[in-house]
């Protein structure tokens, strides 16, 4: 019996090729779009999953309610005093400074190490990496000692077997107390090398208010983490107003609110990479991935859609092969296997072609999200046959069971075409196709919009020309090695100005605290530069004045605001230039001399920031925390100026250490490279949709224009010509078509809208693409129909009125 199926399912697949060509290609391009997102999406929840400690490891953010954000930083004494009173946590690490570079000196040789880490004592008992060499055991206690990657010890010493040399780098001695193997897994967290900031812990140790530090807390196995994040609220954000209080004069509840948090969050470990609301290692993209899984899963409805129309439009081929075989005796539940069988083996053969042009598109998909992706996760083929299992079921079991009810004697007698509800069926699931289509030209076209709004946006500064170069190399007194680079560096050929600024676009690193005025207090990003930074960066004054090197108050208290600290307070310009406020990073007022156009620094994705900007020598530690020189190059030679400055920098201030600089206007075109990846796979996405939905649209039409070749014939002998008879036979499809774009219109709109809401500086909703949308399907529809309506046209009128 199974033989026969077959011989009967390969004659149809000849018979009908093009049709099956279509459910062929539909289905693979589907399931390769299904495989590779799905393969994307595991290879981000594989993260941390290497660690042993997973279960019972959290990373910590905080909420402030008022502002309705979330944070990712914690000072010491909270993390130390949630140790001590909450029954559920076990231990913590905080982690100080990630990616660090510094040049070592071994007894041998001097080389440059990146990637390090700054970390406190447990940090090994959280992230048992494999030991190597050494001992963990007060690995990281006290300030003279260091752990290295082995990819690290061989970089110094040329083996791993390390423990107890001696290593030299910020004047200090280090001597290594372990050697470990980073896991080959996925992970954020990899250090090279690490160390314990001993000094800064002590420093910060009574400072309830420096948010200066990552935390990871390790919670007793069975602690429900959020009872913990509840006992945060009360045991450590109240402790810490209890204390702040009786000098603001404020309630408990009013601390809270004013300068935060006012809420916990403790996300595990292996969920830290997609679901954390804020983090230190990378903004956490889970909405993105759902909307490309979805778009994925939905080009596989399309397939699916394409092979039940196709199967319902055919029933009047197999209408009497049905006839016959229920006349022998076949029962409906043989006929169905039938038909399920048959679309089976077209899907197992998309499988298999998925598979190898998931295999082909892989390198490229890789490259395209700078991963190392392989197929050898069972997961990719498991969940990819149970689509296929799925397809299977849905596609072929709507035309099975459609085709198996026809009554033999109808079919024998030639009267199945009078039922119209295959009509009805083939034309509700090509309106579910055509409304598909329609969101993803709506959705393509808004992404694009979305993104030129942003590319096109007045930033506020101007970064054209401008390298910034970091130092690497720490210092005594890091704001007299700048003003001694200054001095140097303006006579390089080519260096029109130099300049500083704490605040760089396109930077991540950055500082903030509260602001204080009064009653009322904002978080304020801080602004450090030299007097002529802002300028510099063609950043316009909107009232007040520049900072200016002949006042010494301009070095003392005086400092410049932008237009959204100025809003925050809900001030008037005039009136903001008459205020002084106080910022949590000093213990003396500042005044507002001036107010500066926003300008952006981070992505236009989020709103523009409160910045105080002020000299770097207003504030002690401020100065020390001079970390970059900024050059305006002459446009003339731009190359050969940097090739300059590099040749200077190498032979002059930094020897051994990379040349580590970038050009602003460069740096903040990466915050859009996301979008712009967005909106790649949108248009790759949304041409994949549209061909599988024209494709199987031409099949279909053709199917149902030869239904109707006896009618065309009849009308064309009585006189029609042959627009009239195009028009007519295109029709019904251009109605189906003006009805799915209008039920698409408001699914559209919301889902987009939704989308849009992640911008703080987004397009209003556009009526284009709408409109677009609606000219477009119908253009391409009546294009796709036209064709066999056109050749319907040419129609043999012997052939089908022989008999009339």
């Amino acid at each position: 019996m199974l033989q026969n199926w077959l011989k009967i399912a390969f004659i149809n697949y000849k018979k009908n090729w093009l049709s099956t060509i279509i459910n062929l290609f539909g289905l693979t391009i589907g399931l390769t779009g299904f495989m590779l997102i799905l393969m994307h999406w595991n290879d981000e929840e594989s993260f941390e999953r290497w660690n042993p400690k997973k279960e019972n490891l959290y990373y910590f953010q905080t909420y402030h309610k008022p502002e309705n954000s979330y944070g990712n930083n914690i000072s010491v004494p909270m993390a130390r005093r949630a140790k001590e009173v909450i029954p559920g946590v076990e231990d913590f690490v905080l982690l100080n400074g990630s990616g660090i570079g510094v040049k070592m000196t071994t007894k041998t040789k001097t080389v440059f190490q990146n990637d390090g880490m700054t970390a406190t004592e447990s940090f090994f008992k959280l992230f048992p990496f494999k030991l190597i060499a050494g001992s963990y055991k007060d690995a990281l206690k006290g300030e003279s000692v260091i752990a290295l990657s082995t990819d690290a010890a061989k970089n110094l010493f040329g083996k791993t077997n390390v423990a107890g040399e001696s290593v030299k780098f910020d004047n200090k001695n280090y001597v290594v107390t372990a050697v470990y193997e980073l896991p080959k897994e996925n992970s954020q967290i990899k250090p090279e090398f690490i160390i314990n900031p001993v000094e800064q812990i002590k420093s910060d140790e009574k400072n309830w208010g420096n948010f200066n530090y990552a935390c990871f807390f390790m919670l007793k196995p069975g602690t429900d983490s959020k009872i913990v994040q509840q006992k945060f609220i009360k045991d450590i954000f109240e402790y810490r107003a209890s204390l702040d209080k009786g000098t603001s004069g404020l309630t408990i509840q009013q601390y809270l609110d004013l300068y935060g948090p006012t809420d916990s969050v403790l996300t595990p470990l292996t969920e830290m990479k997609l679901h954390a609301k804020a983090s230190w290692f990378g903004t956490p993209d889970f909405k993105t991935l759902m909307i490309l899984f979805t778009l994925s899963v939905l080009i596989v409805i399309l397939s699916a859609i394409n092979f039940i129309n196709l199967k319902t439009a055919q029933a009047s081929q197999r209408a009497k092969e049905i006839g016959v075989r229920k006349a022998i005796g076949s029962t409906k539940s043989n006929l169905v296997l039938q038909f399920l069988m048959e679309t089976f083996v077209i899907c197992i053969l998309s499988y298999i072609l998925a598979m190898a042009l998931s295999e082909l598109l892989l390198p490229s998909f890789n490259k395209f999200y700078g991963k190392e992706m392989k197929m050898d996760d069972w997961r990719i083929y498991f969940y990819s046959f149970v689509m296929v299992m799925i397809v299977t079921l849905v596609s072929g079991l709507i035309p099975a069971m459609y085709l198996s009810n026809f009554k033999a004697i109808e079919t024998l007698k030639g009267n199945f075409a009078r039922s119209k509800h295959g009509v009805w069926l083939r034309n509700g699931i090509l309106t579910l196709q055509l409304i598909i289509s329609s969101f993803f030209i709506i959705g393509g076209l808004i992404v694009n919009q979305q993104v030129k709004h942003m590319m096109d946006k007045d930033l506020g500064y101007s970064g054209k020309q401008i390298i910034m170069i970091n130092f690497n190399e720490d210092s005594a007194k890091p704001w007299l090695k700048y003003e001694r680079l200054k001095n140097e560096m303006k006579n390089i050929q080519g260096v029109e100005d130099i300049s500083y600024g704490e605040a760089v676009p396109g930077s991540n690193r950055s500082s903030s605290s509260n602001i204080d005025f009064m009653d009322k207090s904002i978080q304020g990003q801080h602004g450090s530069m030299d007097y002529e930074y802002l300028k510099f960066l063609n950043v316009k004054l909107k009232a007040g004045r520049w900072l200016d090197s002949n006042l010494s108050s301009d070095t003392i208290n005086n400092v410049l605001v932008n237009e959204a600290f100025v809003r925050k307070f809900g001030w008037q310009d005039q009136d903001a230039l008459k205020n002084e406020v106080k910022p949590g990073f000093d213990d003396k007022k500042y005044k507002i001399v001036g107010i500066v156009k926003d300008f952006n620094i981070r992505s236009l994705k989020t709103e523009i920031e409160p910045i105080i900007f002020f000299h770097y020598k207003e504030t002690e530690w401020k100065r020390y925390n001079v970390y970059n020189i900024q050059l305006k190059l002459n446009t003339d030679d731009i190359d050969g100026t940097v090739k300059r400055i590099k040749t200077y920098w190498q032979n002059n201030v930094e020897q051994g250490y990379p040349f580590d600089y970038y050009f602003l206007d460069k740096q903040f075109a990466k915050t859009f490279q996301k979008y712009q990846k967005q909106q790649t796979l949108f248009t790759i996405l949304n041409a994949m949709v549209l061909m599988v939905a024209l494709l199987g649209l031409f099949a279909l039409s053709s199917l149902m224009i030869e239904q109707k070749l006896k009618d065309v014939a009849i009308k064309k002998t009585l006189g029609a010509s042959d627009g009239t008879l195009i028009v007519g036979l295109t029709k019904q499809f251009l109605w189906i078509t003006f009805i799915a774009v209008l039920v698409s219109i408001p699914i559209s709109y919301y889902l987009m809208n939704e989308w849009l809401k992640d911008f703080a500086y987004r397009i209003d909703m556009p009526i284009l693409p709408f409109v677009l949308s609606m000219i477009l399907l119908l253009i391409l529809t009546f294009a796709v129909v036209s064709i066999k309506a056109y050749q319907a046209t040419k129609v043999n009128l012997v052939k089908y009125l022989k008999y009339e």
